[in-house]
């Protein structure tokens, strides 16, 4: 169902952000913002994909990185698909022009952008953090991400992911796994 019409499913951030972007979906496809409710026991990608029979190339993981250059802390997101992970020792480092930089810890992940573990996503992250997306989101039909909240997810036309606040498309932001 469209994301905004089931608010109890969205992390206040999340809620907060859609409502200030411009809806997709009047458009002739139609195809806008949804939500959906899941289990939350499910909600780890890999999982959600052995659940559901998902292809794993449609779920879009957000991971938040942080960094320090001069004791000034530098922090981002980046938004890779489920069948790849984030090159955060190479492409993520150069971006944020720090020595090093890693995973932000958890409890801090969770205070910080007011999203459960397991479902931060992209969409309402602090204005002041770049979201950086792998090139390769936008070529998905549609992506599965977090909706702040375990216990659902949102999809949204891949292309969709470089219109979100503080995107920045990178190609090759993202390495295969295996």
């Amino acid at each position: 169902m469209p994301a905004l019409d089931r608010p109890d499913l969205l992390a206040e951030p999340v809620r907060a952000a859609l409502s200030r972007m411009p809806q997709p979906g009047s458009g002739a496809d139609g195809r806008g913002i949804e939500v959906a409710e899941i289990d939350p026991d499910v909600a780890d990608t890999a999982v959600l994909v052995e659940a559901t029979g998902m292809a794993m190339e449609d779920m879009a993981n957000c991971i938040v990185i942080s960094g320090t250059r001069g004791g000034e802390e530098r922090v981002c997101a980046a938004l890779v698909l489920g069948h790849t992970r984030a090159d955060v020792n190479k492409t993520v480092r150069t971006r944020l022009d720090v020595r090093k930089c890693s995973f932000m810890p958890m409890d801090q992940a969770v205070e910080r952008t007011g999203m459960e573990y397991g479902g931060i996503t992209p969409i309402g992250l602090p204005d002041d953090w770049p979201v950086l997306v792998d090139s390769r989101v936008l070529d998905r039909d549609s992506i599965i991400i977090g909706s702040g909240l375990r216990r659902s997810k949102v999809r949204l036309p891949g292309a969709l992911a470089e219109q979100l606040p503080g995107a920045e498309v990178i190609d090759g932001l993202a390495l295969e796994i295996g």
